[in-house]
């Protein structure tokens, strides 16, 4: 059975890493969750993650999972044990954490989820790998700039480093260049669709982000 979770596990954190950008929604009316994750989705993304601190998270989370077979939904904001597994229960199939908590991992591998880790410093950094988070969320990484980002690289060089808060559209190619496994982006695709133009709009702004991905 444990090798089953972790054949899952490795198999879910590889296809987040393979899609290269993961979505953040946080939102603040639970009914426009699921117009931005079906926009978001038809245009190209593969994996999102929910915050727990968008209203109904939990049913958006399973809403999701049945409407859209082939992505990865995740849950993020998950600073206790408590909202993990509610989004465990819920059919998160990632974590996505702001902060370095060892339960959180512990619980989510227990089930077979990989989590995405938050950590800022290098004693973060050396946390999370000891506390075998899957992937390492630097997180406020634009607070830092690409350049703090890159020297983390150094000592972590076979840690999986992924960039999350002020990611954009100019500047996601500097943080592969610096050795980006990933990244996140949160405030460009975190919009309310109430018209078509504002679904083609957006449409097209994903469509330029997955055309810098690197190939």
């Amino acid at each position: 059975m444990t090798q089953i979770l972790d054949t899952n596990r490795t198999k879910v954190s590889s296809q987040i890493k393979q899609h290269k950008l993961v979505a953040i929604l946080r939102l603040k009316q639970q009914t426009d969750v699921a117009p931005l994750i079906d926009c978001l989705i038809n245009a190209g993304i593969h994996s999102l993650e929910i915050t727990s601190n968008t209203p109904g998270f939990e049913q958006e989370i399973a809403r999701a999972r049945a409407a859209h077979k082939n992505a990865l939904i995740g849950a993020g904001t998950i600073i206790n044990t408590t909202l993990a597994q509610q989004a465990i229960d819920a059919g998160a199939q990632f974590i996505v954490t702001p902060n370095t908590n060892k339960s959180v991992v512990e619980l989510a591998h227990q089930h077979g989820l990989p989590v995405l880790m938050g950590a800022l410093t290098p004693t973060d950094v050396a946390n999370a790998i000891e506390y075998n988070a899957d992937i390492i969320k630097v997180f406020p990484a634009g607070s830092m700039g690409v350049g703090y980002f890159k020297a983390l690289t150094g000592p972590f060089s076979k840690a999986q480093l992924m960039p999350v808060g002020g990611v954009n559209l100019d500047n996601i190619s500097q943080w592969f260049e610096a050795g980006a496994c990933g990244a996140a982006v949160s405030g460009d695709f975190c919009k309310v669709l109430n018209t078509e133009q504002e679904r083609s709009v957006l449409t097209k702004l994903v469509k330029k982000y997955i055309s810098k991905l690197p190939k």
